[in-house]
């Protein structure tokens, strides 16, 4: 089976970074385009969420600093994965690859990585599994399990090694 077209969806994790090296060789065996993608989400685990007042007196003021906080955690999100991006096209450039990469702002990581793929004409899509079961990933979602069973290509996905 060879893949014209391949969609990685990475972040600036170990994972992520294993992702993008798995994703260049396919490219380079399957002389293929490849789209890096990552998606920022609207709510980021491991922050401390923006204190917003919710007793019926609201503080205007308050809400105003809350809104400015949120305002610039997302722009340095939105920065950082511009960055991230940029500096893994570049890597992909100097091995010849013809490379493109975009961010999305989305609350839901699965459903953009499937939608956004399509829309690119994917044939391939390449992410990362963190291998999460039970109750963490009852809460917190499976990105992966998502993309198997929405995407309208072929989906590799790679294991988080666990030490």
């Amino acid at each position: 089976m060879s893949f014209k077209k391949i969609f990685a969806a990475v972040d600036d994790s170990e994972l992520g970074h294993r992702v993008f090296s798995q994703t260049l060789e396919l490219a380079l065996a399957n002389q293929a385009s490849v789209m890096l993608f990552h998606c920022v989400t609207l709510h980021s685990l491991g922050e401390s969420g923006v204190p917003i007042p919710v007793d019926l007196g609201m503080n205007v003021q308050l809400m105003d600093q809350a809104y400015q906080a949120q305002s610039l955690r997302m722009e340095r999100d939105i920065k950082q994965a511009e960055g991230l991006l940029q500096n893994y096209c570049d890597a992909a450039a100097k091995q010849g690859l013809q490379v493109e990469f975009d961010s999305k702002i989305d609350g839901d990581p699965g459903h953009c990585i499937c939608e956004y793929s399509q829309n690119w004409g994917a044939d391939l899509i390449v992410l990362g599994r963190r291998g999460r079961t039970g109750l963490a990933e009852a809460f917190l979602g499976s990105v992966s399990n998502y993309v198997v069973h929405h995407a309208s290509c072929s989906v590799f996905v790679i294991q988080e090694v666990k030490e």
